[in-house]
Parts: structure tokens; C-alpha cells; sequence
């Protein structure tokens, strides 16, 4: 598969996006990240489980978010194509829905482009959104590509946690829907853990595989990047009750009810999530 990259690719250092390819059962991924991933997976096994559940949920809430009128999307840190990626979820409900992937990975953008060869809508801009939201959002693609004066449906799905405290990544996203319309949406998701011992053993791990990373966080950390935010129900009924910020698995789900963290309670690790407005 080495032949199919760009030469300077690192071969030996596993890649957050490759690694979560490798849990989602993909094949754009190396040894190094196989391994990786094995490591977490022989201490904390619902790493695969919470891979699956979180795209998942990347469904719902594009499908939810479509549905209510957002038909143009900045999806950030956005991975490697898989099975139902963004552009394709929002077009089955808004056909000229149109999204701008963002990663700072050049396998990302050199997957993301082939796979949008000849297609419509939908754009690949390599940046680092932690570097300045205005790189991101005054680039001639995304001047091209999206309205920024109209509402968007912006998405940091599994992607701050992956940003150390020391680039403040909630000042990022507050900055970023600062500067957005109002009536945009923010799709989140990030990992937490409600035991300190879970949350530091899976932050030192992927630090110490040379891998660009934050931390785990804890629920209440996460929540601050819905600060100055509606958050909308969780609930597929759209009901007006809590809790409204949740375990992936379990927003906007037709056969779960929401939930703050998983219900087996032997589960440390989950995707903490939700789906606010801009008023």
C-alpha cells in the first residue's frame, strides 16, 4: 500500500486519521497504526465500539442539521473517507448541499480529492484549524465553496481532543462561531472519561506513540464548547427535556433514550456529544 502515498508521508509515526480508518475497518492505514490501535484496544476494548457509534452519530445529527435548513457544511478535522461521509449524508436530504472537509493530514486531502474527482459540491483544504480560524475561513477554497454569511453546519466531530490545552481549543471553537452566521449549527463530539485514571493512561499512550494529541477530558470539560449555544434536543422526538449533551450512541437515536455516558457502567471511555445553534 506504501506506493500508493507521497514519499515524505511518515510511515512510522501512527496518524490519529489512519488509526481511526484501521477501527472503522478501512484499509488506508499502516502497520505502525494497527499496532497503535491494538495497544488501546488490549486495555480499553470499546475503542472500536465507540469508533462505530460516533460515525454513526455524524449521521444523525448531518441528517437532523439537513433537515432543518443547513445545507452547506465546515467539516474540521474531518479524517479519511469512509462509507457515508459528510457531503454525501447532507445531499441525500439537501441535493445541493456542500461541504468543505478540512484536515492537516496529506493522506486525508490526496484520499479526499480522488474520491471527489468529478463530483460536485464537496472540497478538500489541507489547514490546521488550531493555527487561526481565519486560515480556515478566508481561504480562496472555502470563499469558493461555502457562504460564510449564511448559516453553516460546522462540525468538530471527534477532533478536540486531539488538540492540547496549550492551543486552547475551546477558545478556537468560540472564536470560529463567533464568526459564523447566525442560525449555524455546531456538531461536536470529543473523547471523555469520568475516571481520571482511564482519562491519563489514554493521553499519556498516545502521546508516548509520538502521535499529535491532547487529552481525554471529562464531560464537564467538553461542555465548554457549547458556551453562549442552544443545544437542541437529543431526543429522536424532539421533546423539550434533558439531557440534551450526551454519549454518542445515544443522540437522537429511535431505539435508545439519551444518555450522559454509556449504561454499563464497566465503560470508561466515550464520545461526549451534542448538536447546538447559534441564536
Amino acid at each position: 500500500m506504501a506506493d500508493r502515498f507521497p514519499p515524505d508521508i511518515d510511515m512510522e509515526t501512527p496518524s490519529v486519521a489512519r488509526m481511526y480508518d484501521y477501527l472503522l475497518g478501512g484499509k488506508d492505514n499502516f502497520e505502525v497504526d494497527r499496532k497503535a490501535c491494538d495497544v488501546l484496544l488490549a486495555q480499553l476494548p470499546e475503542f472500536l465500539t465507540l469508533s462505530h457509534q460516533n460515525r454513526a452519530f455524524l449521521t444523525r445529527a448531518v441528517e437532523y442539521a439537513a433537515s432543518q435548513g443547513i445545507d452547506q457544511f465546515l467539516d474540521l478535522g474531518a479524517g479519511l473517507p469512509t462509507a457515508d461521509n459528510t457531503h454525501q449524508v447532507a445531499q441525500r436530504v439537501s441535493p445541493d448541499a456542500r461541504v468543505l472537509y478540512v484536515d492537516n493530514d496529506p493522506i486525508v486531502i490526496a484520499h479526499g480529492r480522488a474520491l471527489l474527482a468529478g463530483g460536485r459540491g464537496a472540497g478538500f483544504l489541507m489547514a490546521d484549524i488550531s493555527q487561526g480560524v481565519e486560515s480556515v475561513l478566508t481561504a480562496p477554497l472555502t470563499r469558493d465553496l461555502l457562504d460564510t454569511d449564511r448559516p453553516l453546519g460546522v462540525m468538530l466531530v471527534s477532533m478536540l481532543h486531539c488538540i492540547p490545552d496549550s492551543a486552547d481549543p475551546f477558545g478556537m471553537v468560540s472564536r470560529l462561531m463567533e464568526r459564523v452566521a447566525p442560525g449555524s449549527f455546531l456538531i461536536y463530539s470529543h473523547i471523555v472519561s469520568d475516571d481520571p485514571e482511564t482519562a491519563a493512561w489514554v493521553t499519556d499512550k498516545m502521546l508516548s506513540f509520538g502521535t499529535p494529541w491532547g487529552r481525554v477530558r471529562s464531560p464537564k470539560e467538553a461542555a465548554a464548547a457549547f458556551e453562549g449555544l442552544d443545544r437542541v434536543s437529543a431526543w429522536s422526538d424532539d421533546r423539550d427535556e434533558e439531557p440534551r449533551a450526551v454519549d454518542c450512541a445515544s443522540w437522537r437515536h429511535p431505539e435508545i433514550a439519551p444518555r450522559t455516558r454509556p449504561g454499563d457502567l464497566t465503560v470508561k471511555l466515550w464520545e461526549y456529544s451534542g448538536v447546538a445553534v447559534k441564536r
